[in-house]
């Protein structure tokens, strides 16, 4: 290993892209073990952790090509009352998947109300052309958790370990002194 001058031999292996090996408990995993991980992470069913249904009542403001708040997020089950209010011109709401549709005149709130039974994530969409920015007036209602993004993560956990795994030591020269 080459010392850099002005460093000391203690601080030269990192830089030196000698890094410190993995930790012996990650090395004695078997192969198979990773593989029969990730195919748990990936297929298991995920529990259900959602909570009980509830009455929800939401106030969504729609004005400037924009609605605020843009993401919506209920739990299966909740019975989700809709307050859609328009502070500038006629504006709509559009959720996909779910095939609701409400409109809003300037000053005035209307209302909606519909159980989310359904899981995932569905768009919502302005369903009044209201100005050349319309297309672009889009919001998401989100139904219970997130369980791609959490396999995901548990699965970049895995191949982290998985490439500890594989790291070799490499032997590190000393220089004499």
């Amino acid at each position: 290993m080459r010392i850099i001058s002005g460093l000391s031999n203690r601080y030269a292996h990192y830089i030196s892209g000698y890094g410190s090996p993995a930790s012996p408990a990650v090395r004695r995993l078997p192969p198979g073990a990773i593989l029969l991980i990730a195919l748990a992470i990936a297929f298991f069913p995920a529990p259900a952790l959602s909570a009980a249904p509830i009455e929800r009542h939401i106030h969504l403001d729609a004005k400037s090509f924009a609605y605020a708040p843009a993401v919506i997020a209920v739990n299966p089950g909740d019975r989700v009352t809709l307050e859609l209010s328009s502070g500038d011109v006629v504006h709509g709401w559009y959720l996909d998947g779910y095939d609701l549709d409400l409109t809003a005149e300037p000053g005035q709130t209307a209302r909606l109300t519909f159980t989310a039974d359904r899981l995932g994530a569905f768009r919502f969409r302005c369903s009044v052309t209201c100005g050349p920015l319309h297309p672009f007036m889009t919001g998401k209602l989100v139904v219970g958790p997130n369980w791609l993004f959490w396999r995901a993560a548990g699965l970049s956990v895995l191949a982290a370990l998985a490439g500890l795994m594989l790291v070799q030591p490499r032997p590190t020269h000393r220089q004499p002194r």
